[in-house]
């Protein structure tokens, strides 16, 4: 089977590498892909947000599956237009993917499921949104960019004159027309965790519980960021809490989506705050994690194109999905300045040096005329280890992470360190 894996990032290198694993494919195709995925297949020169050029890649290709990793083109009905032209593609349709497109769309869903959230409203005008914020009498509320804004539509304010601010800024175009409407939200208390299912349309199959640092520097202080590192499982979230989890989060809002015409298909991802043992939902994502894929996806002992394939087929009650239960941590290593302005186009150097076992998922990389490979992005490199226990995996990664350099790296160097 030839398949065909949408996006460029570490998410996507991370789903490249576990499907090229499996005895059934021939050929792994990316789109656009990176300096890692390279190693592992051919590289297409097609956005990953180019529907029609995805379309016509998958027929000149002679593609058997697509799969579709970022959140964009899955909210654009790329999954639409390949199934259309004949093509099996793994991820939800563009009316399922509104679930993280809005995050308006995706509250009203979990109310009417009877998932456990923040109460919250939307606004388009600043007026009244000054005055919500002003009935809160203790923390400032959270303020969301209602639409897609690459994983950074979030401020956590520290005050509230800092809400109101924020407020401003996003309706006044911070994040372009993903911040045209907002979502002012209770502020959650509790540690966060991140709880992924394999859906079919009804049936929900959970992954291991992970953890990730959004913020970019240790201590969680700085701008958020696409996820400077992670690890699973968090010990404050146990695989027996998982039927629990899962039953009251994922399971209601997949029947609801079914029952409106949407049924679900792909990586249903539900962001947590855990306190005492409750979950609340922060929000929904469509797809993989990124940074989770990257520690999760190593863990997975099945064949993830048999999981894909039974999505689609709505098999996930016939289909075992087996996992390692390993400790694993990421850490990611990003070019200075991010999530702000940075340079690239620097040599990284040491990616041969690395223990074995030890995996390194490419993110913003790009081979250069000369052969050797550069920085392309934010978030570069995800450095992963896995070990018997949490302490032995975080020791290996930021071992290995040490031998990686590049002009102005940037690294967290806590990532997991709360559970030591």
């Amino acid at each position: 089977m030839r398949i065909l894996v949408v996006g460029g990032g570490g998410r996507e290198h991370a789903m490249a590498w576990a499907i090229a694993k499996s005895p059934r494919v021939d050929q792994v195709f990316c789109a656009p892909g990176n300096a890692g995925t390279a190693a592992l297949g051919t590289n297409l020169d097609v956005a990953a947000t180019d529907i029609d050029g995805v379309v016509e890649a998958a027929r000149q290709e002679k593609i058997g599956l697509v799969a579709v990793g970022p959140e964009d083109p899955l909210a654009g009905g790329m999954v639409d237009a390949l199934t259309a032209a004949g093509f099996p593609a793994f991820g939800p349709s563009g009316a399922a993917a509104r679930l993280e497109e809005s995050k308006w769309f995706a509250k009203q869903i979990m109310i009417r499921s009877g998932v456990q959230t923040a109460t919250a409203q939307t606004f388009n005008e600043p007026k009244p949104a000054h005055a919500f914020i002003n009935e809160f009498g203790g923390a400032p509320p959270v303020i969301k960019a209602d639409g897609l804004a690459a994983g950074k539509g979030v401020i956590v304010p520290s005050d509230s004159r800092t809400a109101h601010t924020a407020v401003d800024e996003m309706l006044g175009g911070m994040f372009g027309a993903a911040s045209a409407s907002i979502v002012i939200e209770e502020r959650l208390v509790g540690l966060e965790a991140s709880a992924m299912a394999f859906v079919d349309g009804s049936v929900v199959a959970p992954m291991p519980f992970s953890c990730d640092y959004k913020r970019a520097f240790d201590g969680d202080e700085g701008p958020n960021t696409g996820g400077m590192g992670v690890y699973s499982p968090p010990g404050f979230l146990s695989n027996d809490q998982a039927p629990a989890v899962f039953g009251t989060v994922h399971a209601p809002v997949v029947a609801t989506m079914a029952a409106d015409g949407a049924p679900f298909r792909g990586v249903l991802y539900a962001g947590l705050m855990v306190q005492e043992g409750e979950s609340s939902v922060v929000e929904f994502n469509v797809r993989f994690g990124d940074p989770e894929a990257q520690v999760v996806l190593p863990q997975l002992e099945s064949d993830l194109v048999d999981v894909m394939e039974a999505c689609l087929e709505g098999r996930l009650s016939d289909t075992e999905i087996d996992w390692s239960g390993r400790p694993t941590v990421g850490v990611a290593l990003a070019s200075g300045g991010y999530p702000g302005s940075y340079a690239t186009g620097k040599v990284i150097q040491g990616l041969d040096n690395v223990d074995q076992g030890v995996l390194v998922f490419h993110a913003g990389t790009k081979l250069a005329d000369d052969g050797s490979i550069v920085t392309a992005g934010g978030r570069v490199l995800t450095v992963v280890a896995s070990g018997s226990t949490l302490a032995e995996a975080r020791t290996l990664a930021y071992d290995n992470a040490s031998r990686i350099e590049f002009e102005g790296k940037m690294l967290r160097t806590d990532i997991a360190l709360r559970e030591l």
